[in-house]
């Protein structure tokens, strides 16, 4: 899914870990958070320098994140679906 302000998983994947031509990105883990059943994956970016790896949280307007919602998201997004344009961006 891709949104026009840069929150895919595809544009967070290149602005964190910065691929190249000889980088090696790959998903290492992808799941569901517990008790709220969240979306998160794990990106492994292997170069010569060495490998660096970054969980990426889905939000419930779809944008993707280096850190989880957090409750206080979570309780607004469910109470009123106009908050969602409110939530701070990443």
């Amino acid at each position: 899914m891709k949104h026009s302000n840069g929150q895919s998983l595809r544009c967070q994947v290149e602005k964190w870990l910065a691929p190249t031509t000889t980088t090696v990105v790959h998903v290492t883990r992808f799941s569901r958070t517990g008790k709220h059943g969240r979306r998160y994956v794990c990106v492994e970016a292997r170069s010569p320098a060495g490998a660096r790896a970054l969980f990426f949280f889905r939000h419930d307007d779809g944008n993707w994140c280096v850190f989880p919602p957090t409750a206080s998201e979570r309780k607004s997004t469910a109470r009123d679906p106009l908050a969602q344009t409110t939530v701070a961006t990443c």
